[in-house]
């Protein structure tokens, strides 16, 4: 199939609230790790912190070699910075409410979130990377197979977490870690089918 060009200010600004979104998802790691009482919970969005850390890093190099700014502005970021914001504002309101437990859920649901967006612009830049003529595909395709399987755990594996809080929240019995963790996804598929284990490996656990 014929590649297309891409429109080249859309892509710009896709990488902008990709640098954004990461840059964000410091700040919002950083806080959910302050709201975290489960201790493997606590040392999953630790190691995830550091990851976002190395995304960023690595999208700072993709606006180099593509000679774009990053510190500029857009309507887009700003709005993806606003929300980003927002996540760590309404983690530091449920902290302050005194419920631990429903802080940490929040959390959950806050990177959940945050994750949504991050995954969605990786795999935005991996078919441009794929799919379009008349940009430096070398930069994208790097930056993509560097972090691509990061931001499938980082969703796929928080909202397994995020679930079953949730569950245990509501008293009844919950797996955790959750399957997602446990069976290692990496998938969408492969987080469909853990959450369709769940059953099995509670009555395991009993």
């Amino acid at each position: 199939m014929k590649k297309k060009s891409a429109d080249t200010a859309v892509l710009h600004e896709l990488l902008y609230q990709a640098l954004e979104t990461e840059q964000g998802g410091i700040k919002v790691y950083e806080t959910a790790i302050s709201c975290a009482v489960n201790d493997d919970l606590r040392k999953e969005w630790q190691e995830y912190l550091e990851e976002t850390q190395t995304h960023h890093q690595v999208m700072l190099g993709v606006m180099e070699e593509l000679g774009l700014d990053p510190e500029a502005s857009t309507p887009g970021r700003q709005v993806v910075g606003h929300i980003g914001a927002s996540l760590v504002a309404a983690m530091e309101m449920a902290k302050s409410a005194g419920d631990p437990q429903a802080a940490e859920l929040l959390a959950a649901e806050c990177v959940v979130l945050a994750e949504t967006k991050d995954h969605m612009n990786w795999e935005l830049i991996g078919m441009v990377a794929e799919k379009a003529s008349g940009v430096d595909n070398r930069v994208l395709e790097k930056a993509h197979a560097a972090v691509e399987q990061d931001e499938d755990h980082h969703l796929y594996h928080t909202k397994g977490w995020a679930r079953e809080l949730w569950i245990d929240a509501l008293g009844f019995p919950a797996v955790l870690p959750p399957p997602e963790e446990v069976k290692k996804v990496e998938t969408a598929i492969g987080a469909s089918r853990a959450e369709q284990a769940r059953d099995d490996m509670l009555r395991r656990q009993r």
